[in-house]
């Protein structure tokens, strides 16, 4: 059996012990995949894996606190999960975590800049590095690296790095892990030119919230200080000061829990390369504390532990 299949006949054995499990399933075509929610047999049926199922999952799971929920998972989506459970913002009891290997995962965005008439797409196909789309005018074979989701490219975990089924082979991460590369490619600009470049992103800004309601680790969104009316620190209105204000405080409260999932760039509508803020926090805090997030369900979270001397920070010395 392949992958899928696989995956298939694990969710069906572990079905009746679960309110639901989230997978994906094919959209209005076959480019697009789409959420699932899957409650009965018959809807296993409806399940997909690969390289169109590009939504994070895991961001639906605190919503649902209190019932028993399977998620189908990625290796992003796995840290997402393992993270909310360090955080004991789910129960593990009530968590079933159905794994797989990915090896990457289209860009929409960076797909229709490459090819034409993606609204009459009838087969998509990865075909090892590269990626075979037919459409009504033709077929073409692209390099799937020009056309995939950034955060693919620098993947250390393409398998779930936590699961209690796990469908087909384990694969391995890119080699050699040379961390972010847009992000060491950006550090190169001068401090001028990173400032310029992030007041002309900001001008795009539009406040719409799409990159926090993705986010599976922001989680007070119902209580979000960007929307409050007596918030001291930010407003609503939208301008570029404004808009970095809210995306810096959007970074600070990933600090140490930033997953690398990629979802709040996927779901901007304006395609500014919000990875690139996140990436940075994370470098730092990984860093200063030797640690990364969503990794390890008992590992201390590192701004919310104390101790006299970290073992990175010499400040005494």
């Amino acid at each position: 059996m392949d992958t899928l299949d696989i995956m298939k006949e694990s969710i069906r054995e572990a079905l009746p012990d679960l309110d639901m499990v989230l997978g994906w399933e094919r959209g209005y075509d076959t480019l697009h995949a789409t959420p699932l929610v899957i409650k009965t047999v018959e809807d296993v049926d409806r399940l997909i894996l690969g390289p169109t199922c590009v939504q994070g999952l895991a961001v639906h799971l605190p919503g649902l606190k209190g019932k028993k929920v399977g998620i189908v998972v990625k290796g992003c989506d796995s840290k997402a999960v393992v993270q909310l459970l360090r955080e004991n913002l789910l129960d593990r009891e009530n968590i079933v975590i159905f794994g797989f290997g990915c090896d990457g995962v289209v860009s929409l965005k960076r797909l229709a800049k490459t090819v034409d008439g993606l609204e009459s797409v009838r087969s998509v196909e990865k075909k090892g590095d590269r990626l075979v789309i037919e459409t009504e005018s033709g077929v073409r074979d692209l390099v799937f690296d020009d056309v995939c989701a950034t955060k693919c490219l620098d993947c250390a975990h393409p398998n779930a790095v936590e699961s209690d089924h796990f469908a087909g082979t384990r694969l391995e991460p890119r080699t050699p892990a040379q961390g972010n590369t847009a992000l060491a490619a950006f550090e190169e600009k001068s401090p001028e030119e990173r400032f310029d470049f992030w007041k002309r992103e900001m001008q795009c800004c539009i406040r719409c919230y799409a990159c926090r309601n993705a986010c599976p680790m922001c989680v007070c969104r119902d209580h979000c200080l960007a929307v409050s009316r007596n918030s001291k620190f930010v407003s609503q209105e939208s301008n570029p000061s404004e808009n970095l204000m809210f995306q810096l405080i959007h970074v600070m409260h990933l600090a140490g829990r930033c997953v690398s999932c990629g979802e709040c760039e996927r779901a901007c509508p304006m395609d500014i390369p919000l990875g690139l803020l996140r990436a940075k926090s994370t470098e730092i805090t990984g860093e200063l504390f030797n640690q990364q997030a969503g990794l390890d369900t008992e590992a201390p979270l590192p701004l919310l532990s104390f101790k006299p001397q970290e073992e990175t920070i010499q400040e005494h010395e």
